[in-house]
């Protein structure tokens, strides 16, 4: 008999027992089996990417979401970077991680779905960094008109440097100094960034030469292609360069974020170095224009000052019609002047005549005798005097007339010497260097012709063979020759030429040659 508290045995059951390990690798082989290749459209959300490379975000929709993985290698292959917000199409794997017991999408290509959504991407990044005002005008520095070096960021192997190359050569060879960059990929906006802040970074006078002007360039395609140069980092090299740059990015049609931040944009590469450069030959003519036209003007105003100073040295007066009334005046002066005093002797002499009837006739006598002495003293001393000042006036007349004239002739002379010897002096100078110009030229005539020349043909072991006083260009003119004549580079020698057979004589056996 059982016992009634005994607990029952367990039934048996048909279903087997998994491991945790046992479970989660099933389920990977089943989700890895269902969807080895799968493409899914989604919106990138909680974009993270740690030091070791990888990108870890989340695709969703409206209603679900998956989280995706990009590894580091296949990163690096990737035309676009993940970002926050944009709806892109992936194409991968669907696995499992069994840390976590969740499932995710290893994505191997990953692409923006549709050109609407990288366009809208672009004008987000547009927008924020316009608003950091990057793309300011009043940030932009004017290119330099003729710059010694240019430093362009390129490709070395495609056709844009030949362009950009060939077009500066054309219109005014300068130093080109390239930073070779990948114009496409996931290395494009780093390694042009570098670049942009590495010719920044060079020392002026260094032994690689600092640019004055950078020109980035790359051909033509899709957005796709030209990705690289919106990229954020490659605005904030362009905006911070002190360097004045050019974008030349795809073609006239194509517009980057780099166009925006650069100091100038130009439609093609080869238009960017028809911006770095003037032509060449437009400038020469230009010069030769500019130099013509300053000697028209020196020598018209040249003409027009002489003429000027002509035309016043004419309107002056000569020394001879300054001194004339002057002259004339004394003169009347000194023809008036003892009229003049006889009259007042007169006026004098009836005015004492008046009162000598009050005076006593001794009185009178004697005071007419002390007036006449003193009058007679007076008019002798009086005399003199207006001979002496006379005699001044007119030495000074002289003098002023003497330094008049002089000083006139002396400042047209002085300036006229001036003008010649400047003229003398340029005339020396041009024949100097005209001489100096003739010379080189005949000394490089003379080195042209003596290497041309026959004797350094001989010097190099060669010999001139003459017959009868002219040159023997064959054997037969040779063996027809009376004598011969051996010139080398250090003399000539005289060879006797065999007589000539009689006729109907045999000729002798050849010996042939020892040589």
């Amino acid at each position: 008999m059982s016992d009634l508290f005994e607990e029952p045995e367990a039934s048996p059951s048909n279903a087997p027992e998994y491991t945790v390990s046992e479970l989660s690798g099933a389920v990977k082989r089943v989700i890895e089996g269902e969807f080895g290749l799968v493409r899914v459209r989604g919106e990138i959300s909680r974009v993270s990417r740690p030091a070791s490379g990888h990108f870890y975000f989340d695709l969703k929709d409206d209603r679900a979401s998956i989280a995706a993985i990009i590894w580091k290698g296949q990163a690096s292959k990737l035309k676009i970077r993940p970002e926050e917000g944009i709806e892109v199409v992936a194409t991968g794997r669907m696995t499992t991680f069994p840390g976590q017991s969740k499932y995710q999408l290893v994505i191997d290509d990953i692409a923006p779905a549709g050109v609407g959504a990288l366009m809208l991407m672009l004008e987000k990044r547009r927008a924020a960094l316009a608003a950091e005002g990057l793309f300011d005008e009043g940030h932009k520095q004017p290119l330099p008109y003729l710059p010694d070096v240019i430093g362009v960021i390129t490709s070395p192997s495609g056709a844009v440097i030949r362009d950009i190359l060939h077009r500066l050569r054309d219109r005014f060879p300068s130093t080109v100094v390239i930073w070779p960059v990948a114009v496409q990929g996931e290395k494009c906006g780093s390694e042009v960034a570098a670049a942009i802040r590495g010719f920044n970074a060079l020392a002026v006078g260094g032994p690689v030469p600092r640019p004055d002007l950078i020109i980035v360039a790359r051909g033509g395609g899709s957005i796709e292609d030209l990705w690289g140069f919106n990229e954020e980092i490659v605005v904030r090299a362009a905006a911070a360069s002190v360097i004045p740059l050019i974008s030349a990015v795809g073609h006239e049609t194509d517009t980057t974020l780099l166009d925006h931040a650069a100091d100038r944009r130009a439609p093609t590469p080869t238009a960017a170095a028809e911006m770095a450069v003037p032509v060449r030959m437009e400038l020469l003519a230009w010069a030769d224009d500019s130099q013509a036209r300053l000697m028209r003007a020196v020598a018209q105003a040249t003409g027009l000052r002489r003429q000027r100073l002509r035309d016043l040295a004419r309107a002056l007066p000569r020394p001879e019609t300054l001194l004339a009334s002057a002259r004339q005046r004394y003169d009347l002066w000194a023809d008036r002047l003892p009229a003049a005093l006889r009259n007042a002797a007169s006026r004098k002499r009836t005015a004492f005549s008046g009162l000598a009837a009050l005076i006593r006739a001794d009185i009178l006598t004697r005071f007419i005798g002390l007036a006449r002495r003193g009058l007679g003293d007076r008019f002798d001393r009086l005399s003199p005097a207006l001979a002496r000042a006379a005699t001044d006036k007119a030495r000074d007349l002289g003098k002023l007339a003497g330094r008049l004239h002089p000083e006139i002739l002396s400042r047209d002379q002085h300036k006229r010497s001036r003008d010649l010897a400047d003229l003398g002096q340029r005339l020396t100078n041009a024949g100097r260097t005209q001489v100096a110009h003739w010379r080189l030229r005949l000394d490089a005539t003379e080195r042209l012709r003596q290497t041309l020349g026959y004797q350094q043909t001989l010097q190099r072991g060669y010999a001139v063979v003459r017959g009868d006083g002219r040159v023997v260009q064959s054997r037969a003119e040779a063996d027809h020759a009376a004598a011969l004549e051996i010139q080398f580079h250090d003399g000539r020698l005289a060879v006797a030429a065999k007589a000539a057979p009689r006729k109907g004589a045999k000729a002798p056996p050849d010996q042939g040659s020892l040589f």
